[in-house]
């Protein structure tokens, strides 16, 4: 099983999928990302795990369609409206689907599964709640929806903490109970994904971190710093402006006792004693991901190491 984000994540969680066998993996969402926008339900972070596990992800940006177009944004910018958030033609229509089928009643896992069936994907991808959980990004200027924030002001504004609403009034789908609790479950890895906007959503909805801790599952992150610097998205920005340094052994400290181990990159290795130190074991592996074999690499190191770790241990 795979804890995600967007890009960073989703290159991971491809990797993942093309090492382990047909059926075998179940990735769970991010779902801080989302929002309404002119009348439709975006699932940002979702969308570029379908797009990506489906092999229709751009191959430059790593979001949105490959061969997309953008006729309806320039029509609707020439109208005035808001065109700050780009929707591609192509991704138009899997907005369109899935705010027809949530207002027809179905729920989030539901349809998340009709099309993870309809792309061809031989894997779970699943929604963390099928109730909404929504990021709010607390700044110098006041509080801001996290696409208001990440997209409309580019990350500029200084971050000061973190709300999800919705949190706790969610609960984690049965879908993703019952992939916590699927026999020979051998891991749970939280890939390179920003700890903040990206996995803390889930972490924050009630019952899902036991639910992590139930699986007796080893539970391993892989370090979204590298450096010093944040690979892809405004990690080492958030963290600097929390007071905090922008390295591996933050992420550490950050998810404390829910890891049994960590993965840094080589070059991060003599940061690893001090990881070591928080009681979380630790692997250095080349963990920058330009390729798909890089990718594939990373996967089947990451599968390694969470093999060599207790099972249940925390």
């Amino acid at each position: 099983m795979a804890l995600s984000g967007g890009v960073g994540g989703a290159k991971l969680a491809l990797g993942l999928y093309r090492v382990l066998p047909a059926n075998s993996l179940s990735v769970i969402a991010n779902p801080g990302d989302d929002f309404e926008h002119l009348g439709l339900t975006i699932w940002p972070d979702f969308d570029t795990l379908l797009y990506t596990l489906s092999g229709l992800a751009h191959p430059e940006q790593g979001w949105g369609r490959a061969g997309e177009t953008g006729t309806f944004m320039a029509a609707l910018k020439a109208l005035g409206g808001e065109d700050w958030f780009f929707l591609g033609d192509g991704d138009l229509a899997t907005h369109v689907e899935r705010t027809r089928r949530l207002r027809a009643g179905q729920r989030p896992a539901e349809i998340a599964r009709a099309v993870v069936s309809r792309l061809g994907i031989a894997a779970a991808l699943l929604p963390a709640s099928d109730q909404p959980v929504r990021t709010e990004v607390l700044t110098a200027q006041g509080p801001l929806a996290f696409q208001h924030y990440f997209v409309r002001e580019r990350c500029r504004p200084s971050v000061t903490g973190f709300r999800f609403q919705g949190a706790e009034a969610a609960t984690p789908s049965p879908e993703v109970l019952d992939a916590l609790t699927m026999p020979g479950l051998a891991a749970i890895v939280i890939c390179p994904s920003n700890p903040f906007i990206s996995v803390d959503p889930m972490l924050a909805i009630p019952g899902f971190r036991a639910a992590l801790r139930r699986s007796g599952a080893p539970i391993v992150a892989v370090s979204p710093i590298v450096g010093g610097q944040a690979i892809k998205g405004p990690t080492a920005k958030m963290l600097g402006e929390l007071g905090q340094e922008s390295s591996p052994v933050a992420i550490a400290r950050h998810y404390g006792d829910l890891l049994t181990g960590i993965v840094l990159d080589e070059q991060d290795a003599p940061l690893a004693p001090s990881v070591a130190q928080l009681g979380i074991a630790v692997a250095c592996l080349p963990t920058i991901m330009r390729s798909l074999a890089e990718r594939e690499c990373l996967a089947a190191g990451v599968l390694a190491f969470a093999r060599c770790l207790p099972a249940g241990l925390r």
